[in-house]
């Protein structure tokens, strides 16, 4: 039941976890998110991102422990290890790559995110200064380079696309650290 309930979360618009954010973060814990924007803070995107994420995590760190050959773990039992030692030291380091890439490529997902952000807490429309601060106003890059091309200038078009190569290189450098570690760490028994 559990795994079918996670699977059906991993599969469910971003706008509708936007939405969740919005209704647990700001609306109902605006004393945890902090500020004084009624909630709508960094943390508020933040914990939205992570609950966005949690269920690709969940799933991609159980499909890995199970591609770990049940070989492993009766030549660990074999020899007379015990059930923690044998996760700790053959079912761990085999899934480790596995669930190491489906982390990051969440990370990656969450990084391309706009819906849930902008709902939750992200500041639309013009802004002068937005600072480092958790409990402060932010706002998310797509929504940034989306009001940078309705600008008519042609000084906001060449920034734009410049905004829009930074977010596919950051894209693809994460994406490609994902597959550089999974070789890196990938063990063969």
């Amino acid at each position: 039941f559990l795994n079918t309930v996670i699977r059906n979360l991993a599969g469910v618009p971003s706008i509708v976890y936007g939405l969740l954010g919005l209704a647990a973060f700001v609306v109902l814990l605006p004393q945890w998110t902090g500020g004084g924007l009624g909630g709508r803070t960094v943390v508020a995107g933040g914990l939205t991102l992570a609950i966005l994420v949690l269920p690709i995590v969940i799933i991609t760190a159980a499909e890995a422990l199970r591609a770990v050959p049940t070989t492993i773990r009766e030549a660990a039992f074999g020899v007379g290890a015990t059930r923690w030692e044998v996760v700790r030291s053959h079912v761990l380091p085999y899934a480790a790559p596995g669930i190491l890439t489906g982390t990051i490529l969440s990370l990656a997902r969450a990084l391309g995110e706009t819906a849930p952000l902008v709902l939750a807490a992200a500041v639309l429309g013009n802004f002068s200064q937005l600072g480092a601060d958790p409990n402060g106003p932010y706002t998310a890059l797509p929504v940034i380079i989306f009001n940078w091309a309705r600008q008519p200038s042609a000084d906001f078009r060449e920034v734009t696309a410049a905004a829009i190569i930074v977010l596919l290189v950051v894209l693809l450098v994460v994406n490609a650290t994902a597959i550089i570690l999974r070789n890196r760490y990938d063990r063969r028994w």
